[in-house]
């Protein structure tokens, strides 16, 4: 055995992944461990975060769950992040008048929407989860929304941006009359 040994993976993290990918492949617990060849309770133990999976039994399972094998032991993400006006990385032009802002760069083999979106006060837009991978990025250009995954929805103003994983529920909600945004939906 080598000097360096990596510290486990949080059982946690596997456990949240499983949940999450079985959720969105519409799959029992029991079709799971069968297309794995694995206990029905090994499974179970595994979403409770208890046990102590081997790379051989992750790997049946992301195989199962037909995904990669990184989408159930890559650490969590920050689920939303925000770029308040003015506070984005910006780069001014040669000539006058013109400066550019940096919200979010396009990954690799991205595929991507883009809207404007007009929001009144009184109605909540609730959006179910789109296809796996799917993230939005949101710009408010006028009035004050509030947007995001359900229990993370942040309160925009003119200038924010956020982004945050859409194959999650969210909801999008004008605080104030006249809101506007533009909204980018990134499919991967």
């Amino acid at each position: 055995m080598s000097e360096f040994t990596p510290a486990r993976l949080p059982l946690e993290w596997i456990a949240a992944a499983l949940k999450r990918e079985r959720g969105r492949a519409g799959l029992s617990l029991s079709e799971v461990a069968r297309r794995a060849g694995v206990a029905k309770s090994t499974l179970s133990q595994l979403e409770a975060a208890s046990g102590n999976p081997s790379l051989e039994t992750v790997w049946a399972l992301a195989v199962a769950l037909g995904v990669p094998l990184s989408a159930l032991v890559e650490p969590p993400v920050r689920p939303v992040r925000v770029v308040r006006a003015g506070q984005g990385p910006a780069v001014r032009s040669e000539g006058p008048g013109h400066l550019a802002s940096l919200l979010s760069a396009c990954p690799p083999g991205a595929r991507r929407d883009l809207y404007f979106v007009w929001l009144e006060p009184g109605a909540v837009r609730e959006s179910e989860s789109h296809i796996p991978g799917t993230e939005e990025h949101l710009v408010v250009t006028e009035g004050t929304v509030k947007a995001g995954p359900r229990g993370e929805a942040v309160e925009l103003g003119p200038g924010d941006y956020m982004s945050y994983r859409a194959d999650v529920p969210h909801a999008y909600e004008a605080l104030a009359a006249g809101a506007k945004f533009v909204l980018l939906v990134q499919h991967r």
